[in-house]
C-alpha cells in the first residue's frame, strides 16, 4: 500500500527554486484516430484478409508503475512535471496517516 500526500515541496524547473506541488496520479489520454501507427494499422486491416498483425495475449505484470503529476502551485507558473514512482497493488493520495499502533502492555 503506497500512499502520497496530496502536496509536496520539490524542485520546479520553471522557478527554479522548490516550491509546493499538487500531485495527481497521471492517466494517459485518449488515443487519437489520426495518430501515424492508428492510420497505417487502419489501412493494413481494411479490406479482406482478417487480422494482419498479432493481438498480445501473454501478459506478465500485474501492476502498471505509478506516475504522478506534480503541478506548481505559484500563480504564474503552474508548471507541471511527471515523476514516475515503483510497481505497487494498491495506491492512494492523501490516505490516513499510518501512527504509531499502540502496544497491548
Amino acid at each position: 500500500m503506497v500512499n502520497i500526500p496530496k502536496t509536496k515541496r520539490t524542485y520546479c524547473k520553471r522557478c527554479n527554486k522548490h516550491s509546493v506541488h499538487k500531485v495527481t496520479q497521471y492517466k494517459t489520454g485518449k488515443a487519437s484516430l489520426y495518430a501515424q501507427g492508428k492510420r497505417r494499422y487502419d489501412r493494413k486491416q481494411s479490406g479482406f484478409g482478417g487480422q494482419t498483425k498479432p493481438i498480445f495475449r501473454k501478459k506478465a505484470k500485474t501492476t502498471k508503475k505509478i506516475v504522478l503529476r506534480l503541478s506548481c502551485t505559484d500563480p504564474e507558473c503552474k508548471a507541471v512535471h511527471l515523476h514516475p514512482i515503483k510497481r505497487c497493488k494498491h495506491f492512494e493520495i492523501g490516505g490516513d496517516k499510518k501512527g504509531k499502533s499502540t502496544s497491548l502492555f
